[in-house]
């Protein structure tokens, strides 16, 4: 598999590709005229930037709430088992989401839809917020298993949304700028976490 879009990403014109084709001894047709100049990274960012942004949110989000909501007074009757449940239910459900879109009717492939269903999970703050506070553990297991459910599906749709239309190497060259996005939304998201601690006695 990997052969094969390796091959074909080379034979689209991606020149990375053929070095790493041609290191592993891997012979491409070199027909320079069947090969078309892509499409800048800044005009693939501009045209896909409501992806990028959804990738953003979506870690900013998840990860300025799990698992800094911790460090709430969430203790219940599981004692100190509770924090190892929320983990684990945040884990399962994100990990069985990013299969869901395998299900064609359950796969978000509308752009505008994306973006609504990643914006409308930040009502999950509040959400976190009120039910740490007055909240049973059932309401937050709840919780942690639907922030996990919708951050591996609606990460999914995004990804694979994303590059269609495009040649091997824009495909490529895609892929690199959504995951850089991602990797910079987890950071803002971790470095958001520590709000959690604001108004909680020995915290600092």
């Amino acid at each position: 598999i990997v052969k094969y879009f390796r091959s074909k990403a080379a034979l689209e014109g991606s020149k990375t590709v053929q070095a790493d084709l041609a290191a592993a001894g891997i012979q491409t047709k070199d027909d320079h005229h069947e090969q078309t100049e892509r499409l800048s990274n800044k005009q693939l960012f501009i045209q896909n930037i409501d992806y990028a942004l959804d990738l953003f949110l979506i870690y900013v989000l998840t990860l300025s709430i799990f698992p800094g909501f911790l460090y709430e007074n969430t203790e219940h009757k599981l004692g100190t088992w509770y924090s190892l449940v929320l983990i684990a239910s945040y884990n399962v459900w994100d990990l069985m989401s990013r299969y869901l879109p395998l299900v064609k009717f359950l796969k978000i492939e509308s752009r505008k839809g994306l973006t609504i269903a990643i914006l409308s999970r930040f009502l999950l703050i509040p959400a976190f917020y009120f039910t740490a506070k007055y909240g049973d553990q059932g309401w937050m297991i709840l919780l942690v298993s639907f922030l996990g459910l919708t951050n591996g599906h609606l990460t999914v749709c995004v990804m694979t949304a994303a590059p269609k239309g495009y040649k091997g190497p824009e495909q490529n060259a895609l892929g690199n700028i959504l995951v850089l996005c991602l990797l910079i939304g987890i950071f803002a998201g971790v470095s958001l976490d520590w709000l959690w601690l604001i108004g909680k006695k020995n915290a600092f």
